[in-house]
């Protein structure tokens, strides 16, 4: 019985499968998710761990960040910019966190 209520207290365990880890091998992204719902998941993380809120970023700036885990920089940069997570001026001079 004390086993049944340990189960029943524990948190839910996410998958390794399901979690944003499993796409990262060695610190580096492994590819870019093509499912929408997994790719938002990455972006989201991205966006938590590689940008402060409050700050500007040049696009260069931007740019070395994410070659940190991706050689694809240019396309993590626009669908992050395009899922709200990075936003910036119409002039393109520089880059904050969104939502």
């Amino acid at each position: 019985m004390p086993a049944e209520q340990e189960t029943l207290a524990s948190p839910p365990q996410t998958p390794r499968t399901h979690r944003v880890e499993a796409l990262f091998s060695h610190g580096r992204l492994v590819a870019i998710p093509r499912k929408e719902a997994r790719r938002e998941q990455l972006l989201v993380h991205l966006a938590d761990t590689l940008f402060e809120r409050e700050r500007s970023y040049s696009e260069r700036e931007v740019n070395e960040a994410l070659l940190t885990v991706h050689e694809d920089c240019s396309a993590l940069r626009r669908y992050l910019v395009v899922a709200g997570l990075l936003v910036r001026p119409r002039d393109g001079s520089s880059y904050r966190r969104g939502r």
